[in-house]
């Protein structure tokens, strides 16, 4: 939830000459329709639905993924990452997400939705990101996180 992780893992995809997955984008290749779209039209459940279907084909060896901010919340995914792939919270303070995608439309949870009932969806999905095995601040450039999360993935 605009903690960078599309442009981070497309960084660091890129300077490894790794594949690139993004969730959301191919939830809305696989829907045929962008993600605000399909919260609009079916639920939030249909796109959980996708996102669980589509995880276990991209969690492969050498691959970076970035994953949607609420994935991680189903039990079952959350299993599978943890097992699956090296993973990296990039810690970004409430404040500057909401900075970065209040004014954004393409952010369904954010969308019409008070930055109080933002940070609470965000402070649920919070204990889940903090299990992460690795932490890195977010709020920086993003060329120097990829840069920290090119080192934790290669050690």
């Amino acid at each position: 939830m605009g903690a960078g992780k599309t442009l981070v893992g497309a960084l660091v995809a890129e300077r490894s000459h790794a594949p690139f997955f993004d969730l959301d984008h191919l939830v809305e290749d696989k829907a045929g329709m962008s993600v605000q779209e399909l919260f609009a039209t079916h639920s939030e459940e249909a796109f959980r639905a996708f996102e669980k279907a589509i995880l276990p084909t991209v969690l492969r060896p050498g691959a970076v993924v970035a994953l949607g901010g609420g994935v991680t919340i189903d039990d079952g995914n959350w299993r599978l990452v943890a097992t699956e792939a090296t993973t990296v919270y990039l810690e970004v303070p409430f404040t500057t997400i909401w900075e970065r995608i209040h004014h954004l439309p393409g952010r369904p949870l954010a969308f019409n939705r008070t930055s109080a009932e933002v940070e609470t969806l965000f402070e649920r999905r919070r204990a889940r990101y903090e299990e992460a095995a690795h932490r890195v601040d977010g709020t920086r450039p993003a060329s120097s996180v990829a840069d920290e999360v090119m080192k934790i993935w290669s050690a």
